[in-house]
């Protein structure tokens, strides 16, 4: 069992850093070009800031993964609940890929919103296997919260 968990693990942590790979395609070359030409409101971070937060959002959400998948035999609807977490993993990639690669702010601002949501329904569907899971993605909702609240700023004031 210790090494199916260990496995479990290992993958769940890869397809989130996989994500964020994808993401980090569309994201680095705007960030060098692009996205310092924007206007942006007083309380942006500072660049250096997101990557740290972003590993350590993604490990989170590997680790909450994880924990939902290993029930995976055990509860009825663990299947839903990874399911939902895979939707809003696809929409979290695409921010990157509308923000950044289509270099849209407003088109972004929709699919932070729909992230925002889909992030929402996961933390609601993992709690009912999990509190600990549930409890390790608040801080990405609470960073998407922040993020989209930039993202509309930096598209009103552009």
């Amino acid at each position: 069992m210790k090494g199916i968990d260990g496995a479990r693990l290992i993958a769940s942590l890869a397809v989130c850093y996989a994500a964020s790979g994808i993401g980090a395609l569309a994201t680095g070359p705007a960030v060098q070009t692009w996205y310092p030409t924007l206007a942006k409101p007083a309380f942006n971070p500072p660049n250096w800031l997101f990557a740290p937060v972003w590993t350590v959002l993604y490990t989170l959400m590997g680790i909450a993964l994880f924990l939902i998948w290993r029930q995976i035999s055990m509860e009825p609807g663990v299947r839903s609940a990874i399911a939902i977490f895979g939707v809003q993993l696809a929409f979290n990639v695409l921010w990157s890929v509308i923000f950044f690669g289509l270099q849209s702010p407003l088109a972004g601002l929709v699919v932070i919103l729909i992230l925002w949501v889909a992030i929402l329904f996961t933390i609601i569907s993992f709690f009912r296997f999990s509190t600990v899971a549930g409890v390790l993605l608040i801080p990405y909702i609470l960073w998407v919260s922040f993020a989209a609240i930039l993202n509309y700023s930096i598209w009103r004031l552009n």
